[in-house]
C-alpha cells in the first residue's frame, strides 16, 4: 500500500533501517553508508529514510546511540578485580556494535551528529560506570578522590578508542590486559599500593 502524507512512521521499518545501517557500518564502514544502499538492503524507499533522518549522519547517530559499549561490572570485591572485569571485553575481537562505532571515529572529528553518537555509545556510559565504581569503592572504605576518578575515566577512554581504531580485530592478549590494570589503572586508583603480581 502506498503511504499517504502524514501517515505515522512505521516503528518496524524504522528498526529495520537502523539494523541495516548498523550492518553496513560494521561490515563496510561509514564511507559506504548511503541512502541507496540502505534502501536496497531494507527493500524500502529512500523517502522513508529521509522522513525519519535528515542525513546519513543522523541515521548513524540514531543507530549507534542505542549501544552501551561499557557496562558496570558485578561487585568483584576489590578495585583491581572490578577493573579486570570492566576491561575483560578487551580480550575479545570487536563485536558488531563496536565495529559500527569504530567506523565513525575518523569522520566524527568533523561531524556533530557522529560525535554525539560516539558520546552516547562510549563516553557517557564510561563516565557513568566510573562514577558507579567510585561510589562502590567508597562504600567499601576505599575512597578514590574525584580527580583520580576523572583521570581513570580519561585513561580508560583512551584505551577504548585505541581498541576501536587499532589495525586488526581489536583483541588484546590476556596478559597485556592484566598488565594495563596493574601498571596503568591501579596506580591511578591506589597510588601507594603495590601492583598485584600473579
Amino acid at each position: 500500500m502506498s503511504g499517504t502524507p502524514g501517515r505515522p512512521l512505521s516503528a518496524e521499518l524504522s528498526e529495520q533501517l537502523v539494523a541495516v545501517a548498523v550492518d553496513i557500518l560494521a561490515e563496510e564502514g561509514w564511507g559506504r553508508l548511503n541512502s541507496d544502499r540502505v534502501a536496497a538492503r531494507a527493500r524500502a524507499g529512500k523517502a522513508g529514510i529521509y522522513r525519519r533522518w535528515p542525513s546519513m549522519s543522523a541515521l548513524a547517530r540514531s543507530a549507534v546511540s542505542r549501544f552501551r559499549l561499557v557496562r558496570v561490572p558485578d561487585d568483584e570485591g576489590s578495585p583491581r578485580a572490578d577493573l579486570v572485569a570492566l576491561v575483560a571485553s578487551w580480550r575479545r575481537p570487536l563485536s558488531r556494535e563496536e565495529r559500527a562505532v569504530a567506523s565513525l571515529v575518523g569522520a566524527a572529528r568533523h561531524d556533530e551528529d557522529l560525535r554525539a553518537g560516539l558520546d552516547a555509545a562510549l563516553v557517557d556510559p564510561l563516565t557513568a560506570v566510573v562514577d558507579t565504581l567510585g561510589a562502590r569503592w567508597a562504600e567499601h572504605g576505599e575512597d578514590v578522590p574525584a580527580e583520580r576518578l576523572a583521570l581513570l575515566r580519561s585513561v580508560l577512554e583512551a584505551f577504548w578508542w585505541q581498541r576501536l581504531t587499532v589495525a586488526g580485530d581489536g583483541a588484546m592478549v590476556a596478559e597485556h590486559v592484566e598488565q594495563v590494570v596493574d601498571e596503568v589503572l591501579m596506580p591511578i586508583v591506589a597510588p601507594a599500593a603495590e601492583p598485584a603480581h600473579h
